[in-house]
């Protein structure tokens, strides 16, 4: 069963970016995946920002990219691009770190003028990295995340729209992992 991991880069508590994610993490796991979710914001700020990939939770993190067949990355939009606190995660990765991997790149803001952010900012890393397949992306509006009493919630029109992208995805991954299985 392939591995998937969901990898957030909110620095805030309360992140509409991490409810995206969860919404996607909970239709991979209809979908057959094992998934798994790290948030980046949760990592110890000093070992992240220094670089100490030895400490105990930032190789597991690591190691958990590693072990991964696809990753799913969620960013706010913030300054017309992906946050500081995914840049300094990605730093951290070799410059291989993503080779092998298919990607479905995630971005949540207030406008519709950041919805090139993913193309024209955080595409061109993962490709740095080696990704083998990055997805088609979406953007989705903070006003599409309903907050309230009740569970957090996407707007009907954004679930239909995120849920066709996450089914690329899973197509995608499945795709790569079956073509590695029967690689000799």
């Amino acid at each position: 069963m392939p591995k998937l991991l969901a990898l957030t880069g909110s620095p805030s508590a309360h992140s509409r970016t991490v409810v995206v994610a969860e919404h996607v993490l909970r239709r991979l796991d209809h979908a057959g995946f094992e998934t798994s979710h790290l948030d980046v914001r949760l990592l110890p700020a000093a070992d992240l920002l220094s670089a100490r990939r030895g400490e105990p939770e930032i190789r597991r993190a690591l190691e958990a990219v590693a072990a991964a067949d696809g990753l799913v990355i969620a960013t706010p939009v913030y300054k017309a691009s992906y946050t500081g606190l995914l840049k300094a995660f990605l730093d951290l990765l070799p410059q291989d770190g993503l080779a092998g991997k298919t990607i479905l790149p995630l971005a949540a803001g207030g406008s519709l003028a950041h919805v090139l952010t993913i193309d024209y900012a955080l595409r061109p890393v993962l490709a740095a990295l080696g990704a083998r397949h990055v997805t088609a992306g979406r953007f989705v509006l903070d006003s599409s995340v309903e907050r309230g009493a009740g569970p957090d919630r996407l707007r009907p029109e954004a679930e239909l729209d995120l849920y066709q992208a996450v089914d690329e995805f899973a197509d995608a991954v499945r795709s790569a992992t079956a073509t590695l299985a029967a690689t000799p």
